[in-house]
């Protein structure tokens, strides 16, 4: 399943250094679980981090943060554990983090209190991805 990832980096005309490189099975893992987070859904970093058979949603953070399939793999539809936004882009705050959460509000899903206002648009996954990669 997670051989299929031959999408063009998103970007400029120069990668970064990241970009570049070729993504690890891990995190070819964590981008095959996020594309099954549909328009209008989100997920957790820990539900991410779990049906990718692994146990941590910082290391699912830094996957993401170096994501060069968006919006393919829609790094944006995943948020925090206490189901506020999380961070973008490597970022936890400022235009980076407003620009998710605009990018989730036009797919109809919206923050009230700084958490997610409807919890029918989190999914969970049922089963690890990989198997012990």
């Amino acid at each position: 399943m997670t051989s299929a990832l031959h999408i063009r980096p998103r970007g400029s005309t120069r990668p970064s250094r990241d970009d570049r490189r070729q993504p690890t099975p891990f995190q070819r893992a964590v981008y095959a679980v996020v594309r099954r987070v549909p328009r209008g859904k989100v997920t957790t970093y820990r539900a991410v981090a779990a049906a990718a058979g692994c146990g941590s949603a910082r290391a699912v953070g830094q996957a993401l943060r170096r994501n060069p399939f968006a919006p393919s793999v829609p790094c944006h539809r995943v948020i925090a554990s206490d189901l506020s936004v999380g961070g973008f882009r490597g970022r936890g705050a400022g235009d980076a983090v407003r620009r998710k959460e605009s990018l989730l509000k036009e797919e109809g899903v919206l923050f009230r209190n700084g958490r997610l206002a409807d919890r029918a648009r989190l999914i969970r996954f049922q089963q690890a991805e990989r198997g012990g990669a």
